[in-house]
């Protein structure tokens, strides 16, 4: 009741940038979501409609001294799967690879272990059976090596023949999809990113690996301050009470009737305590599944192009052919991994909502409830990024709340009336 309370109180203009008068109702609702915990963090949200950039405003904190700015980069987890899928998409469309050519055309090596008829298809759907990071590495920072990581991914054995079953691949789809790229192009997955997403949209952030020079820009998450005790309790009670609480994503997975090996075994390289997104070593790393570093706007301009069907500002960068393609559900079968259902496209997932209908929508969502996505239908993209200390794999209320509220925006102009359903 707290939360709602406050929800209600806050304040409706605590925000800076742009918003079109047609979004005034998206940016309230930002704000009130922001409101009260600004002091903790910072976030941003970035639209666009039928071509044009509608909202591109922004909140709270970047770091304790530093407000945050339409240029800030945000950590995005596996939001970034959907931008390197949509690199993959733009390869396609330019002949440089084929979706159901064998990896190993591109890349032999990858044929060990009965990989020779797998394809691009294949990882980008999470169809492979290549989910398991924990028992294929000994330790987290070994994430931090990109070509001792494609050299893991070409011993891996799949846990399932390719095609047979969908397992979500929550930090091996980077390597998988970013190696394949680089053995196809024979050019590093920067380069590629610059050459064929980031000039021709004109980004004014997108990274799988920080450049040392743009780390400034990153918003990290703030400590938290630490809570006053009334009186220590005991290692017995602290024990207990962390036992017995139980997380929405852990009762999700409980409830699914999934086993909880599979989503460890694709979630949880051993040894994270070692390991960090944030430090300097973990943003300048490639990691495209985990450690994309994007601004809101950039997101959203990405799935503008993708929500005008592959062109942007008189350019064709995905085919109408390669768009249909990766624009349909490749399987509807029951993940492994996700406890909840995900639609895969190629690289994408279903637009999850509060009520309105996104039938031909797809996008991607992160652990830390970033999240970005486009409506063909209604012409239309969102991208919402923050630096808050929180984790689902279903996505921030926030997000669901945001896109909910993007959505009845765009309906009142293209319906006549916003509507919940």
């Amino acid at each position: 009741m707290n939360g709602f309370k406050q929800y209600l109180l806050a304040e409706t203009d605590s925000y800076q940038g742009y918003v079109d008068e047609r979004f005034q109702g998206l940016a309230e609702q930002f704000s009130r979501m922001q409101d009260a915990r600004s002091d903790q963090g910072g976030a941003a949200v970035a639209v666009y409609f039928q071509g044009q950039k509608v909202v591109d405003i922004c909140t709270g904190k970047k770091s304790q001294t530093e407000d945050w700015q339409t240029d800030t980069l945000s950590v995005c987890f596996s939001t970034g799967k959907g931008v390197l899928a949509t690199l993959a998409h733009i390869m396609v469309s330019e002949g440089i690879l084929d979706y159901d050519t064998p990896v190993a055309a591109y890349w032999p090596e990858f044929a060990q272990n009965g990989k020779s008829g797998m394809t691009l298809r294949h990882l980008l759907s999470h169809q492979s059976g290549l989910y398991d990071i924990r028992n294929n590495i000994g330790s987290a920072v070994e994430m931090y090596d990109w070509q001792h990581m494609l050299q893991v991914m070409e011993k891996a054995t799949p846990r399932f023949q390719a095609g047979e079953d969908i397992a979500y691949q929550a930090l091996t789809f980077g390597w998988l999809i970013g190696g394949v790229l680089e053995k196809a192009a024979k050019q590093p997955l920067t380069w590629l990113m610059q050459r064929y997403l980031v000039e021709p949209l004109q980004l004014d952030g997108a990274y799988f690996g920080v450049p040392s020079n743009q780390l400034e820009r990153v918003a990290r998450p703030l400590k938290k301050p630490k809570p006053v005790q009334p009186e220590k309790k005991t290692a017995t009670q602290s024990y207990a009470k962390k036992k017995y609480k139980a997380s929405f994503s852990d009762r999700l997975i409980e409830l699914s009737g999934q086993n909880p090996q599979d989503f460890l075994d694709a979630m949880v390289p051993k040894n994270m305590r070692e390991f960090s997104f944030y430090g300097d070593q973990g943003l300048q790393s490639v990691i495209p599944a985990a450690n994309g570093a994007f601004t809101a706007s950039s997101l959203a301009r990405i799935y503008a192009m993708l929500a005008n069907r592959g062109q942007w500002n008189d350019q064709q960068l995905i085919q109408p052919e390669t768009f249909e393609a990766l624009s349909k559900i490749q399987n509807i079968r029951r993940d492994r991994v996700m406890p909840v259902p995900m639609k895969w496209r190629m690289g994408y997932h279903r637009v999850l909502t509060m009520g309105k209908r996104v039938k031909h929508g797809f996008g991607h969502i992160g652990y830390n409830g970033s999240g970005a996505w486009c409506d063909p239908d209604r012409q239309l993209s969102f991208a919402y990024t923050h630096n808050f200390l929180i984790g689902s794999i279903t996505g921030d209320y926030r997000l669901w709340g945001l896109t909910q509220e993007t959505l009845r925006c765009a309906d009142a102009v293209l319906k006549g009336h916003k509507g919940w359903f």
